[in-house]
């Protein structure tokens, strides 16, 4: 048995997303309330696991910069961006307070940065393949129950929104974990280049962000990995789609 969950956001565009917002606060009740809380649970501990790969990547590395700042911690409280966070909740893709990285530490600095950047997604995906085959744990060998069913519904809820932080930092956009990958490419003018200008395309991210579009691609991209997470675990992707897509 599954319960009912919040609306999820609409593929056309932040005014949807707005009318759908609306919807659930005029409909709310106490089953949408502990859904509402066990996405954000899942949101903050798939966006601290995305950070702290990033810093212990990088430490590895030889940077501490991330340890010395106490950024390599399980305590969500230390990754939070708040806009990020309801994104997250919101639109199922987000982001999290970048974890500080000094690339002077390194020996090789684009090629380890590419490394540091690559750790936060990879972390995310093996979060949701983890995720995914403890569900099926779950749905194939517990017995059922409505205990059970929020516990499945929380794991699909840490899988879905890995899958979607995962995919979303692959974007080759600054200051987006794709870009730091696709940087380590350019020559170094351009590279220091576009560094200097990495907050103004952060507000383009947002924007486009709100406007909805990377909603569909980024809906077909989750939903072909969690299928081949399914078949991988045994999990049934048809909950997925009745549920989330």
């Amino acid at each position: 048995m599954m319960v009912c969950c919040p609306p999820q956001a609409d593929r056309k565009g932040w005014g949807t997303q707005v009318s759908s917002i609306t919807n659930f606060l005029q409909n709310f009740d106490a089953g949408q309330l502990l859904c509402l809380l066990i996405s954000a649970a899942a949101a903050l501990m798939c966006i601290t696991i995305h950070e702290v790969s990033h810093g212990f990547a990088a430490y590895r590395l030889g940077d501490p910069t991330a340890k010395s700042m106490g950024r390599l911690s399980l305590n969500p409280v230390k990754h939070i961006d708040p806009l990020g966070l309801l994104m997250m909740i919101v639109a199922r893709v987000g982001w999290a307070k970048p974890v500080p990285v000094d690339m002077r530490y390194f020996k090789h600095p684009r090629r380890d940065m590419a490394i540091t950047a690559l750790a936060g997604p990879v972390s995310n995906f093996i979060t949701a393949l983890a995720a995914v085959a403890l569900a099926s744990v779950c749905l194939h060998l517990m017995p059922q129950g409505i205990a059970v069913s929020y516990l499945i519904l929380l794991l699909c809820y840490v899988a879905i929104l890995s899958v979607g932080l995962g995919i979303f930092n692959l974007i080759p956009i600054s200051p987006l974990d794709g870009s730091k990958v696709l940087f380590a490419l350019l020559p170094d003018r351009i590279y220091r280049q576009i560094l200097r200008y990495e907050r103004y395309f952060f507000l383009v991210v947002i924007v486009l962000t709100f406007l909805g579009l990377f909603s569909g691609p980024l809906s077909a991209a989750m939903g072909a990995v969690l299928r081949a997470f399914c078949w991988v675990t045994g999990f049934p992707f048809v909950i997925f789609q009745y549920y989330f897509f």
